[in-house]
């Protein structure tokens, strides 16, 4: 009978073999085919985030499915529509009158009048009308909204109303950066300016590194970010201030972090303009065009830096008038101080102690609308 044959395998062997065998039953992908996973992947990051960064469409007063129309409004040369609002004495008998720009997230609601005394507008005769910049409140978004168009806008809502040849321009915040590019581009048909706690732009041209530098530093972390993406990247500026991931700008999240103690204080006194009546009108038509688009005009790169402006008033027949608090958190002091500086012709008005709210303390818009209408000469 045969017997079979016993063959001894090293252990050697044996773990060469099962290697083979574990290689040859491994699963691999092609590599065309794993190529052109990774770019399907990265065309549809490249998809998310394109759709991410953009704006949703505005919802424009008066069209369907968007706001009411609730304001007198202008029809521009363009198309748009500017809502406005009049207060004061009536225009024909008025002796002053002051076209008033609002500042950020605000509306033609916002004004000084509130802080006025009803006395000092009848004695002075001052005819008041604010309106909603482009995008804000009841006043058509302005995809090419600029320094510039805003001080035509002006110009041409006070032809329209029929305020004269010449008109005073008073901005708060904002609204007071707006009134340079009124200094610059219609300095003609102005009587008279006052700037009050106007935002600066860091990238002006004409101060030292070191002060704007300093400046900048100041401000807080989250609010540098959202000023550098609005001045570098503003095609970002809709989805750094939307994003859930890091904290955005203070002035559209938490603003009580950058108020001052004398800001804090005027918080707790009566309010004498009830925000409440018409807060949700002025985002209504989205975030993007009041906003942020706010923020790209605001700090983006300018056609002129206000250091620059010349004097509108050569032969003393007007006057300009800057005010500022030391202790604002918003808009520092030591920019401003520089450009009264650069700017003799400025009337520089510096508040100890005060905040960006300092309008709202008592006496202290009439003691503003009384030296631009009567102390000007």
């Amino acid at each position: 009978m045969a017997g079979g044959v016993n063959r001894k395998i090293s252990a050697a062997s044996a773990r060469a073999h099962t290697r083979k065998a574990k290689q040859n039953t491994s699963f691999q992908l092609p590599s065309g085919l794993l190529k052109k996973g990774l770019a399907l992947l990265f065309v549809g990051i490249v998809a998310w985030a394109y759709q991410a960064i953009q704006p949703p469409a505005p919802k424009i007063c008066g069209s369907p499915g968007g706001p009411p129309v609730t304001a007198p409004r202008i029809k521009l040369r363009d198309g748009r529509h500017l809502a406005y609002k009049e207060q004061g004495v009536l225009k024909d008998s008025a002796k002053h009158k002051i076209v008033y720009v609002h500042g950020f997230d605000s509306c033609r609601h916002d004004t000084i009048v509130p802080y006025l005394s009803p006395e000092l507008v009848e004695e002075l005769g001052a005819y008041i009308v604010s309106f909603d910049r482009p995008g804000y409140g009841e006043s058509d978004p302005n995809p090419k909204r600029s320094m510039k168009s805003m001080a035509l806008d002006i110009e041409e809502l006070a032809d329209q109303l029929g305020l004269g040849s010449k008109f005073y321009v008073v901005g708060m915040s904002m609204g007071g950066q707006v009134v340079w590019s009124c200094l610059k581009y219609i300095p003609n048909r102005l009587e008279g300016a006052a700037l009050i706690a106007p935002v600066i732009n860091f990238w002006w041209t004409g101060f030292p590194a070191n002060i704007s530098n300093e400046a900048f530093n100041q401000q807080f972390w989250n609010d540098r970010w959202a000023l550098g993406i609005a001045h570098h990247a503003p095609w970002l500026t809709y989805w750094w201030n939307t994003q859930k991931w890091f904290p955005y700008s203070n002035v559209i999240g938490d603003i009580s972090v950058v108020l001052s103690p004398q800001d804090k204080e005027i918080e707790k006194l009566p309010k004498k303009l009830d925000r409440s009546t018409y807060a949700a009108q002025v985002r209504q038509q989205g975030e993007y065009e009041s906003l942020h688009r706010d923020m790209n005009v605001a700090f983006g790169k300018w056609e002129f830096s206000p250091v620059e402006v010349e004097n509108p008033f050569p032969n003393n027949d007007g006057s300009v008038h800057l005010w500022q608090g030391d202790e604002d958190m918003l808009v520092p002091a030591s920019l401003q101080r520089h450009i009264a500086h650069k700017l003799p012709w400025i009337q520089y008005h510096e508040l100890p102690g005060a905040g960006h709210s300092f309008p709202q303390a008592e006496g202290i818009s009439d003691t503003i609308i009384r030296e631009l209408l009567i102390g000007k000469k």
